[in-house]
């Protein structure tokens, strides 16, 4: 294992990534259609990037396992999008939005990375706009402004409820042009198999037709992953059954560093399967009540917390006695709550069948990580 390496550039937190940009070696407009960058992911990340990249001039080749790329799991999101904008003057501004979002993060963020976040806010939503996003707008023709997730001031950009699929046609629409246009070649239906490397650094993929089945490779001066989450390899998850993590598994097992696997986002409000037909949660709308700036993390554990007390401290039925149908927890030697041996899968809510669950999947995958 090599040195983990952030790539932080140096610098005060302020000014480190302005004078990253302003010291980068530029590529001359002429030269960029030399350069052929691959995109794996068609989501708002990769959809964005991909047309971006197209628009400045490099040649570039997007690939997606769905059959279109607004099949994107982004398109799940609904509360909206955070920018220090300051549009309602409540005081908002880049170094309040960093502080937010550091603390919501539970202090697990790299500093660096969410201060160029809230730089970035600004001028992302913008380009939102200019993409024909319908953000919500006041009475004045304006850009309207919520509090939203616990945030003290009113910096949410929103498309009513449906903000994350309003976002990713926009990136979409981006995307298509620049198909149109001859700047980026499109694949659908190509499953990344493999990420090719030369001299410690990507150079290509190899991916699989998913209705012919041909296993083809492509070479690039740059590949860029963006193939969304990995949350199903836990129990119960309300990401989309095709959030599959093989692409970034295909890419850890590459070398690729993968930290921290247990930092997802824990969603407080969602509906429990009931029944082996349902294969996720159901997601229902985020609580915009939280205690300022209160990471889901601590105040799920704390409701936690507060559910064990008041449990620990209630009155409840004497047990039944040993009998050869209804065997005590005490006889079998362990002091496990769980007293089932057996190995069926059924959903259910107990923490036992969680368990099994997500070591079953994790073996299934071959990993060796431990969380």
């Amino acid at each position: 294992m090599g040195i983990l390496e952030s790539k932080v550039p140096e610098g005060t937190l302020a000014d480190k990534w302005e004078n990253h940009k302003f010291s980068m070696n530029l590529v001359n407009p002429n030269n960029k259609r030399k350069f052929d960058i691959i995109v794996v992911g068609t989501g708002l990340a990769g959809a964005s990037a991909a047309a971006t990249l197209g628009e400045l001039g490099y040649r570039v080749k997007a690939f997606t396992f769905h059959d279109s790329p607004r099949r994107a799991h982004s398109i799940a999101a609904q509360g909206g999008i955070n920018a220090a904008k300051n549009y309602t003057n409540d005081g908002d501004s880049v170094p309040r939005l960093f502080y937010d979002t550091v603390k919501g993060g539970d202090y697990r963020s790299r500093d660096a990375t969410v201060h160029r976040l809230a730089e970035v806010s600004v001028t992302i939503i913008d380009q939102a706009t200019a993409q024909g996003v319908p953000f919500a707008r006041d009475y004045g023709g304006l850009l309207d402004n919520r509090s939203f997730g616990g945030a003290q001031v009113s910096r949410t950009f929103y498309a009513r409820g449906q903000t994350g699929q309003q976002l990713l046609i926009g990136a979409y629409s981006a995307l298509m042009r620049q198909v149109a246009a001859g700047t980026v070649e499109l694949h659908t239906r190509a499953e990344l198999l493999d990420v090719v490397k030369k001299d410690g650094r990507a150079c290509g993929i190899v991916v699989r037709d998913l209705l012919s089945g041909e296993v083809t490779p492509h070479s690039a001066h740059a590949v860029v992953l963006a193939t969304g989450g990995y949350s199903n390899v836990y129990f119960l998850s309300t990401n989309a059954m095709m959030c599959n993590v093989t692409a970034a598994w295909r890419a850890h097992k590459r070398g690729a560093y993968f930290a921290n696997p247990c930092y997802t986002q824990i969603h407080p409000t969602c509906i429990p399967a009931s029944d082996d037909f349902q294969s996720k949660l159901t997601a229902t709308s985020s609580p915009a009540t939280w205690p300022p700036v209160m990471p889901k993390p601590s105040a799920t554990r704390a409701t936690a917390s507060a559910h064990s007390r008041t449990a620990s401290t209630s009155t409840s039925p004497p047990p039944l006695p040993a009998t050869a149908s209804t065997p005590s927890r005490r006889s079998t030697g362990t002091s496990s709550t769980c007293t089932s041996a057996s190995p069926a899968r059924t959903r259910t809510n107990s923490p036992c069948a969680s368990t099994r669950r997500s070591t079953t999947r994790w073996a299934a995958s071959g990993s060796t990580t431990t969380s």
